[in-house]
């Protein structure tokens, strides 16, 4: 079983910046491919980024295209989101991710962490 540590959420004015990182103990993270979600007041979850074991695929919410970048380290069993440009309506508890997969169009999650807060002022 994995388990996942998400930090570097906070507060943060419109426009600018935040890194979040996941570490990941228990398995190697190249077992899985790794997400991004997130959870706003009174929202459901949804999806925010997905990348590959290795890296090689990225798929991104249409609300973070062109904003976001999710990458890993599997040498450092850490997955990050690089968020700029960051928009009120980008606050939410973020949550990590493993072994996420597709069906029948809806994501399916086996681990998640246990978030992390981030919050964009206008």
């Amino acid at each position: 079983q994995v388990q996942l540590v998400e930090s570097g959420g906070g507060l943060v004015q419109a426009g600018g910046s935040l890194r979040l990182s996941c570490a990941a103990s228990g398995r190697a993270l190249s077992s899985f491919t790794m997400g991004w979600f997130r959870q706003a007041p009174g929202k459901e979850r949804e999806f925010v980024a997905r990348i590959s074991r290795f890296g090689g695929t990225t798929r991104y919410a249409d609300s973070v295209q062109g904003r976001f970048t999710i990458s890993r380290d599997n040498a450092k069993n850490t997955v990050y989101l690089q968020m700029n440009s960051l928009k009120p309506e980008d606050t939410a508890v973020y949550y990590c991710a493993a072994d996420v997969t597709v069906d029948l169009g809806k994501y399916v999650v086996d681990t998640w962490g246990q978030g992390t807060q981030v919050t964009v002022s206008s």
